[in-house]
């Protein structure tokens, strides 16, 4: 699923410079990100994750489990991130015409998350 093609045309996005913070680890968590242009770093126990591009999502775990966030994110260039709260999340899921795969999506995404985090940790 190309996630950039359902927010590309979005108008409400957020700018961030390079090597501004997103968002830091244990911070309160209200909505995650569609990267529409830029590059974000995840960065987990003082390591870089992974590098996000335009498309990716992050900050999903936000919208499933009302938990502080696990990570910090950095913009690693210039960037324009779409929030996607809790109401447009539900919303997205729950169309028939993408729900399923969004919904999957995520959860993909999720879990390749927390088999980097399991390998960078077993070392």
């Amino acid at each position: 699923m190309e996630t950039i093609k359902l927010f590309q045309e979005s108008e409400d996005f957020i700018t961030y410079n390079a090597g501004n913070t997103i968002f830091n680890a244990g911070s309160v968590a209200i909505e995650m990100f569609v990267i529409k242009s830029g590059e974000v770093d995840i960065i987990y126990n003082d390591q870089v994750l992974e590098t996000l591009k335009e498309g990716d999502i992050f900050g999903e775990m936000a919208l499933i489990d009302d938990k502080p966030r696990s990570a910090t994110t950095i913009a690693k260039t210039d960037c324009q991130l779409v929030p996607i709260d809790k109401e447009r999340f539900s919303f997205l899921i729950q169309q028939s015409t993408f729900g399923s795969d969004f919904a999957l999506h995520v959860m993909k995404i999720m879990a390749d998350r927390i088999r980097k985090i399991n390998y960078i940790s077993s070392k």
